[in-house]
């Protein structure tokens, strides 16, 4: 399985995925053996430390959710000791809850802001306003029955339209994003219409209550590490990953150090958007390297590849990703706002004549016409084998920037190894 594939199947399936099979386990073999008030306790030791910890990271998406799920909870409890009541109860929310997490889970993340947050808790006070009155407006005669772990309330029909649709819509932007929130919202939607379905038995609904504050407690979790151990602009590992994966290198390895080649030039012609474009371009064909390798971005226009194995196994997967970045080219449109006349020179320029005005459409065409760019890369490669188990990542490392060093000044769009003075320079050399 590709790599990309293998991450993105990972970022779905975990954490999420795990707690709500666990929690369909535990409540289906009947491995459930803890009292209803210490599942109560754990319900809200998880409720409440997922949303301290939403606060403290500033997701206020996930504490949205996790306010609905405390909601809900409130209603459940308040209804549990008459059946009709909350058999409708259920009912509603079978309609409400994928509603509310369509509307949480598409929202833009902005922190704790009014203007963000604002109407959608609004939208859940008027939500939890309604129901409370229309609950005390039915005032039911029927009282307490007795509860099964497996007893269940059924969904009305186009409540599972609604499900389904709203599962569809998260997984789809979980597929547009890649991010574990989004994965972590359908997970925690699925866990907590279980607690709903088997509101009826208290137990179970109380396990699936406390897999859905679990689910969306460890998306904060891994959203917060997502943010130390990731860029954000390239979805590599960062700096801080590349530093703990030093820690744990053992001989035969090699690091390669790649830089893109006049970069600075690159974002003075057209513009520092263009150059991340032109980072997120190389970024994705470093995170496909070939050779076990994995791809680090260490700032600004530096990467690094941690393989392992020695240099001949190395290079020749090396030259293959120089190849593949100089073949990429993406469409740059329009030209950098800063290069065209700014203030009173662009108010002095005559161009009331037919024949100024028609050099000034077509330049402007010329202008917006695609253009296409294409960047290279300079490699330097050094490798700690099994005869210098003594040489540290440290010592292996400035080798490769020595390396590429020689690259830079050998012209550019090469691979060069700590232990060869040059490499055949590459035939085509576009430099951006």
């Amino acid at each position: 399985m590709p790599r990309r594939n293998y991450t993105t199947l990972k970022s779905f399936l975990l954490p999420g995925g795990v707690f709500l099979f666990a929690a369909i386990t535990l409540a289906s073999t009947g491995w459930l053996t803890l009292p209803l008030p210490a599942l109560r306790f754990l319900y809200y030791c998880a409720t409440f430390g997922a949303m301290l910890l939403a606060w403290r990271f500033h997701s206020s998406r996930l504490f949205l959710a996790l306010l609905v799920l405390w909601i809900i909870g409130q209603a459940i409890a308040l209804s549990a000791n008459q059946p009709s009541l909350l058999t409708t109860i259920v009912q509603i929310l079978s309609v409400l809850v994928p509603l509310n997490f369509a509307l949480i889970a598409g929202m833009t993340e902005r922190g704790f802001t009014v203007s963000s947050t604002a109407p959608v808790a609004l939208f859940l006070g008027v939500q939890t306003l309604s129901v409370a009155v229309w609950c005390s407006a039915q005032a039911p005669k029927v009282h307490s029955h007795a509860h099964h772990l497996a007893s269940a309330i059924s969904f009305p029909g186009y409540a599972f339209l609604g499900i389904a649709a709203v599962g569809v819509f998260i997984a789809a932007r979980f597929l547009l994003t890649r991010k574990q929130v989004d994965a972590a919202f359908l997970w925690a939607l699925f866990a907590l219409l279980l607690s709903l379905r088997f509101s009826e038995a208290p137990r179970a609904a109380m396990l699936y209550a406390i897999a859905t504050a679990c689910i969306l407690g460890a998306a904060i979790v891994e959203n917060s590490y997502l943010l130390a151990y990731h860029d954000e602009l390239t979805g590599l590992p960062s700096r801080r990953a590349f530093n703990d994966a030093l820690l744990r290198l053992r001989p035969p390895y090699s690091i390669g150090v790649v830089d893109i080649d006049h970069f600075k030039r690159f974002n003075d012609t057209y513009s520092h958007e263009t150059g991340d474009q032109v980072l997120r371009l190389v970024a994705a064909n470093l995170a496909r390297v070939a050779g076990g390798g994995q791809a680090y971005r260490c700032g600004g226009e530096e990467f690094v590849i941690l393989f392992p194995g020695a240099i001949p196994e190395v290079v020749p997967h090396l030259e293959k990703l120089r190849e593949a970045i100089q073949s990429s080219q993406f469409r740059l449109r329009g030209q950098e706002r800063r290069q065209a006349p700014r203030g009173p020179d662009r108010r002095s320029t005559p161009s009331r004549s037919r024949a100024r005005k028609a050099d000034a459409i077509r330049q402007l065409a010329r202008e917006k016409s695609a253009t296409l760019v294409s960047v290279t890369v300079s490699i330097g490669v050094a490798a700690a084998g099994e005869k210098e188990r003594k040489s540290s990542p440290d010592a292996v490392l400035q080798a490769a920037d020595k390396a590429l060093y020689r690259a830079k000044a050998s012209g550019r769009n090469r691979v060069e190894t700590a232990n060869r003075p040059s490499r055949t320079r590459a035939k085509a050399a576009s430099i951006a």
